[in-house]
């Protein structure tokens, strides 16, 4: 508990908000932060009341939210959550990773479960490769981070092939982003936690007896339906049909459609007839990553910049690496937000540069620091050379003799700054 730094909110109306007040904040800020709420009448009061709390990390370990599940069984709301605000976003999280993300390179693959408990019992039992989506459905920017550690997705989520529930639609969206994705098959009426509470062996027997996802599809569907009448083929085909067409391998894609037709008992030619008139419709979040507008290619100033300060946010000890002469190479927005000036409207770039700051075991913060200011500095006094190799051609052909003495002065100059660098 005191790793994942799990509370407890009392059932009393006003105890944060009356405690952040007496320290200075007002119940703006308060609200602003997800904390506390204005009724209808115009009083304050708190958002979580008689619940555990679960802080919620993001990659650099910084609590950026919190959810709060029910003490009294009573209670009609499991779980209430942060909402939205400036520093989290549940759809840009995910619970554990910042605990998670080593075992996970070691490991060579991630265990998804659905709920903080889950992904808490996990790490306890050993399996500290796991994290949780907190009950919502995966989205595009979670999958591209969890790609950074591994392409193999293990997930304890109840799964139906013909279902399209949100859980489905985001192990759909990690399929076409390519994951290896298999099941851990759990008995009825249990989760992670539960299993981990009463039986770790078992759970580590699931594990490794976990399915492949598209094995997962036809073991299910096959026992639903009477695979030898024509109607329970047909049946089966219009729940697999689909999951196939998704396959963004053609190759895997056709040996599933090889195993389907041999069970069916019927010609492959068959079954590719039939997928042809199939349409999956992907999930509207990966539409709308699918249809978002390409950013252009950055320069190479543009990418040491947000590499330094990334690194910079990361360990804020190394900002004083960087001074004013490579301050002053920096973009205006660079230099907004490491000289703690940031604007509401940079927020989202501060997130992607903690994020992009994430530095691996035994990486040397500072001495990379060191070679990207080196980088920046060399950038500059070679595009300042080929400005005065211009200038220098132009004043030759005027016959400028004064001007060219100048600039061959100042090219000898910069070539030693450059050599000294």
């Amino acid at each position: 508990l005191r790793k994942w730094r799990v509370g407890y909110a009392p059932q009393v109306w006003q105890g944060l908000s009356d405690f952040l007040a007496s320290r200075g904040y007002a119940h703006e800020e308060i609200q602003k932060a997800g904390l506390g709420l204005t009724s209808e009448r115009g009083s304050f009061f708190d958002r979580f009341r008689g619940r555990i709390i679960f802080p919620v990390f993001d990659l650099n370990s910084q609590v950026v939210g919190f959810g709060g599940r029910v003490f009294k069984t009573d209670d009609p709301a499991k779980y209430v959550n942060t909402p939205a605000t400036l520093l989290y976003d549940k759809s840009r999280v995910l619970y554990g990773l910042d605990k998670a993300k080593v075992e996970i390179r070691k490991r060579e693959f991630c265990i998804l479960v659905e709920g903080y408990i889950d992904a808490i019992m996990c790490h306890q039992a050993g399996f500290e490769n796991a994290v949780a989506t907190s009950g919502t459905a995966l989205t595009p920017f979670q999958l591209k981070i969890l790609k950074r550690y591994s392409d193999n997705l293990l997930t304890a989520f109840d799964m139906d092939p013909a279902g399209d529930n949100a859980t489905k639609r985001g192990i759909d969206l990690a399929q076409a982003q390519g994951f290896n994705i298999k099941i851990v098959i759990m008995p009825e009426e249990k989760d992670p936690a539960d299993l981990l509470a009463e039986n770790p062996a078992e759970w580590q027997k699931r594990i490794e007896e976990s399915k492949n996802i598209y094995q997962f599809y036809f073991d299910t569907t096959f026992s639903r339906f009477d695979s030898q009448s024509p109607q329970g083929k047909k049946d089966i085909a219009k729940v697999l049909l689909p999951v196939l067409k998704k396959i963004p391998n053609r190759i895997e894609q056709s040996h599933w459609i090889q195993k389907l037709a041999r069970k069916l008992e019927v010609k492959e030619e068959a079954i590719e007839e039939e997928l042809k008139s199939v349409n999956p419709v992907l999930s509207e979040s990966f539409q709308e990553e699918e249809k978002a507008p390409s950013f252009p290619t950055k320069t190479r100033q543009e990418l040491l910049e947000e590499r330094i300060a990334s690194l910079a946010l990361k360990s804020p000890e190394n900002m004083e690496l960087i001074d004013e002469e490579c301050l002053g190479l920096c973009s205006s927005r660079i230099q907004r937000i490491l000289g703690g000036r940031s604007l509401p409207e940079d927020q989202d770039f501060v997130n992607y540069l903690f994020l992009k700051g994430e530095v691996e075991e035994g990486e040397d913060c500072q001495a990379e620091i060191k070679t990207c200011l080196r980088e920046m500095k060399s950038l500059k006094i070679k595009e300042k050379l080929n400005e005065i190799c211009h200038n220098l051609k132009k004043a030759e052909e005027e016959q400028d003799t004064e001007k060219v003495d100048n600039l061959i002065r100042q090219f000898k100059q910069l070539s030693q700054k450059l050599i000294n660098l």
